[in-house]
């Protein structure tokens, strides 16, 4: 009987050995598995041309096969709701240093609409609806939405940006000449930081906020190709 019992006794370790070895190699080749997946997927970004090729984005049109009816479309605006235009337009006008292109007025609906970037106001159109035609004409233009009483409503929360749960929209973009440069004068200026330039990961990008809390990501074009060279 003792004999037996030894017996049983010696093949349950064994057992238990052979099923421990089997667990460290099944875990040694799911490991292998994933690294040649990451590597695969990695590769397969630029095996049929550059990670921009249709070939490496599953949906993308290639360009021969764009519909011509969308020839000559371009982006236009962005639209953000502001609370207080007074503010805003201090905002992006003294502190980021645009232009107001064009405002519309719609008293019925009480709302207004600023439209603001970067373009030369003095060689826009004098006749008013001219104007609008070429405000309409620019590229990557900012439009503030404001509808009448927020500024003085205490009971208005503000809007919300799409940096908090649930998520959504995330950021305009600004390019600078120097990115360090222009957030020391945005610190002066007393401009909330969501992110200084030497903050996180990736250095030599910033972020801000404007007044109603909309994102602003701050970079240069000296920078911006060795911050990215590792996603490239």
């Amino acid at each position: 009987m003792a004999a037996a019992a030894s017996l049983l006794s010696s093949s349950a370790a064994a057992l238990r050995r052979l099923s421990s070895a089997a667990t460290v190699i099944r875990s040694a080749q799911l490991k292998k598995f994933d690294r040649v997946r990451r590597f695969a997927t990695a590769a397969m970004s630029t095996s049929s041309g550059s990670k921009e090729a249709p070939a490496n984005n599953p949906g993308l049109q290639p360009p021969a096969e764009k519909d011509p009816a969308t020839k000559g479309y371009f982006m236009q605006q962005t639209m953000f709701r502001v609370k207080d235009p007074k503010v805003s337009l201090d905002f992006y006008s003294r502190v980021m240093g645009m232009s107001l292109l064009k405002r519309l007025d719609f008293p019925e609906m009480k709302f207004s609409l600023y439209f603001l970037g970067y373009e030369d106001v003095e060689s826009a159109p004098t006749d008013p609806v001219k104007r609008t035609v070429w405000t309409f004409g620019q590229r990557a233009t900012l439009e503030l939405t404001h509808n009448w009483g927020t500024e003085n409503d205490p009971e208005f929360k503000g809007y919300h940006n799409g940096n908090s749960d649930p998520r959504g929209f995330g950021h305009i973009g600004v390019t600078v000449h120097d990115v360090y440069k222009a957030c020391e004068r945005f610190e002066r200026l007393g401009v909330e930081f969501v992110k200084k330039p030497d903050d996180g990961k990736m250095k030599g990008i910033a972020f801000i906020k404007d007044p109603d809390g909309y994102w602003i990501e701050i970079f240069d074009l000296n920078i911006i190709g060795s911050v990215t060279k590792d996603g490239s």
